[in-house]
């Protein structure tokens, strides 16, 4: 090889394409894995609807076929480009090579179990979750296919919507590393609203709630600057961003967790008087983001109340006796469970669980000279993708102290017997 030759063949490799072959066929090939796809949501206050509009931009026929089941009583008004399926409660499109568009109305409107909407739009505001108006959909794509998803608003004057999303632009991206096809999630907000932002621990914080209505996002924001500081220390990535969305009356009367996204109903106590938190326990949902197998979901919820006082106690948003007064109060209220490992896990059975998780903590401690925590199971608990059961936290601790658990033991987990025969049968 002469020394021209190798100069050139030097500069080929430096450019990242072989001799020869066009930089652009380079670039199409990398950009031939995605397709676009946008989230139109226009709210229609008078009819308590919204329109969403999804748009697919394709150049090779990336989306083959999408499909997802609803609930008639919410989603209807099916319209699409290309071929459409619309049977029992289920959709089957299948767009143009090109794309095309898939359009809905979602009726928002809806009461949990009697006592108050999860889910509302009237002519001033609407709270809901992007799962009420946008069904999850299974889909068939060409292989290694992606989505690039964006989502955006078109909302009457005065308006403005709050999502977990950044709103730096009006077309909002929509980001699922987790998988292939992303879709809008979470809690948002509309309408007037008064909003709160903040960036509390590396955590930008937005809390979003209608004018006019009792919502304490002051208060909302120093609880958090006790709490979330102490929980990243513990879950460095766990919640890049928060935001929280709340109302009055008719909305009911609790907290509940999504992604990266909270509701919490005006009225609730930030500090109730036992010492728990509606809020805190509900951080603790969403910085972990995991879900349980039927039976054990007792571990969810017990870890969401444990660490929801461990969070206020680290933080200095109650004193070191008041946490332990708060922790005898769970075990009287544990004494009335006659389970653990029951379909829900509320009250008593949450009270016992909370109980089973500080025995727990205090054994991993002891065995592992102090080297290990429940800190421990919670950031490996975190990591995992997979809906956990008893024999994942089994498996973890029993890592840390380098044998079984005397807690976990399931003699000493009433009713957690015969459960345990069931997943495994």
């Amino acid at each position: 090889m002469n020394c021209i030759s190798g100069s050139l063949l030097l500069i080929c490799l430096l450019a990242g394409t072989g001799c020869g072959v066009p930089a652009s066929e380079t670039a199409s090939t990398k950009l031939s894995s995605t397709y676009g796809v946008h989230y139109a949501i226009t709210p229609n206050p008078n009819e308590e609807s919204v329109a969403v509009e999804m748009s697919v931009r394709q150049t090779r026929g990336h989306l083959r076929e999408l499909t997802f089941s609803f609930s008639s009583s919410r989603i209807s008004a099916f319209e699409a480009d290309g071929e459409l399926h619309v049977s029992d409660n289920s959709i089957r499109w299948l767009p143009g090579r090109e794309g095309g568009s898939l359009r809905w109305t979602a009726r928002i409107p809806h009461k949990r179990r009697d006592s108050g909407f999860d889910a509302l739009l009237d002519g001033d505001w609407g709270i809901f979750r992007a799962e009420d108006i946008i069904p999850r959909a299974r889909t068939r794509t060409l292989k290694g296919a992606d989505s690039e998803t964006s989502l955006s608003f078109h909302l009457p004057v005065g308006w403005t919507a709050v999502s977990e999303y950044s709103t730096l632009s009006s077309q909002i991206d929509v980001v699922n590393p987790d998988r292939r096809f992303d879709q809008p999630r979470g809690w948002i907000a509309m309408g007037k609203l008064g909003i709160r932002r903040e960036t509390i621990a590396g955590t930008r914080v937005a809390i979003a709630a209608p004018e006019g209505q009792n919502v304490r996002r002051m208060d909302m924001l120093a609880l958090l600057n006790w709490v979330l500081p102490e929980l990243i220390a513990v879950l460095p990535d766990a919640i890049p961003r928060l935001t929280i969305v709340s109302a009055g009356d008719p909305m009911w009367r609790g907290g509940l967790s999504a992604p990266a996204s909270i509701f919490i109903h005006a009225s609730r106590p930030l500090i109730s008087e036992n010492a728990t938190s509606t809020l805190a326990h509900e951080l603790v949902h969403v910085a972990i983001g995991i879900a349980a197998e039927s039976g054990f979901d007792w571990i969810v919820e017990g870890l969401a109340e444990y660490y929801s006082l461990e969070l206020l106690q680290r933080g200095g948003a109650i004193t070191a006796r008041r946490y332990q007064r708060a922790l005898e109060k769970q075990s009287e209220w544990a004494a009335s469970a006659t389970t653990l490992c029951g379909p829900r896990s509320s009250g008593a059975t949450t009270a016992l669980a909370v109980v089973t998780l500080r025995n727990l903590d205090q054994e991993i401690r002891e065995k592992s000279a102090g080297q290990f925590s429940l800190d421990s199971v919670l950031t490996q608990v975190s990591a995992a993708r997979s809906h956990i059961t008893l024999g994942t936290i089994e498996t973890i601790v029993s890592e840390l102290i380098q044998g079984p658990s005397e807690t976990l033991a399931v003699d000493k987990l009433p009713g957690c017997k015969q459960n345990i025969s069931l997943s495994e049968a």
